[in-house]
């Protein structure tokens, strides 16, 4: 029996990555990626650029699953502005989780979020729609994330904390458990969260000097 196939929604180096996992899964066949107009015509790792933006109504008549594979670090406004265009357009957004990863039976995954090799979701945990819970990050138990974060590489989201939506957590940054952290903030890598975060706080990467 043939796989469904699957478009992702961007051509770069995020999109590798969430190649990988697909393949790694099986469930999905990646029918082709969308990326900027000048890209349309070009291959990563093979599979063909099908299109932009502006194709994404027509290709929705040949493929029915759509994944956002842009990846998010300054700002998540182009992984919104494409999630809302691919709901619109008629996609269906499947959940992805790399079977190097272990998702919890008792954790919850919005529609459209990407589990990467070697996460953690734990018991208890729930994680909003259009998320990134990127390589080797933690979510720990009863941890709320919400829609369109990105949890970067090795990053670690204790116990009881809660996360607003649009928010990036960068790699090797560890929030303290029942910690609150804002809407659209960015906790720069390899920060230690230790208090609360209103909306909108942007916390530089902590820098560390031989």
């Amino acid at each position: 029996m043939s796989m469904t196939a699957v478009l992702l929604v961007g051509a770069g180096g995020h999109a590798r990555a969430c190649i990988d996992v697909i393949e790694t899964e099986g469930r999905f066949k990646i029918a082709g990626l969308v990326g900027r107009s000048e890209e349309v015509g070009s291959r990563i790792l093979g599979y063909p650029v099908l299109g932009s933006d502006a194709d994404l109504r027509r290709l929705q008549a040949e493929h029915a699953y759509a994944l956002i594979a842009v990846g998010q670090i300054k700002t998540p406004d182009p992984r919104m502005r494409l999630f809302e265009l691919v709901r619109q357009s008629g996609y269906e957004l499947p959940v992805f989780v790399s079977p190097h990863a272990h998702v919890s039976q008792h954790a919850t995954l919005g529609v459209g979020t990407i589990v990467m090799h070697g996460a953690v979701v734990n018991a208890g945990a729930v994680v909003g729609r259009n998320c990134i819970i990127n390589s080797q990050s933690l979510v720990e138990h009863d941890a709320a994330i919400g829609d369109h974060c990105h949890i970067a590489t090795a990053a670690a989201i204790n116990s009881g904390v809660r996360i607003g939506s649009a928010t990036f957590i960068g790699s090797n940054s560890t929030v303290r458990q029942l910690i609150h952290i804002g809407a659209r903030c960015v906790i720069g890598m390899g920060q230690r969260v230790l208090a609360d975060c209103p909306d909108g706080t942007q916390l530089p990467p902590h820098e560390r000097h031989a």
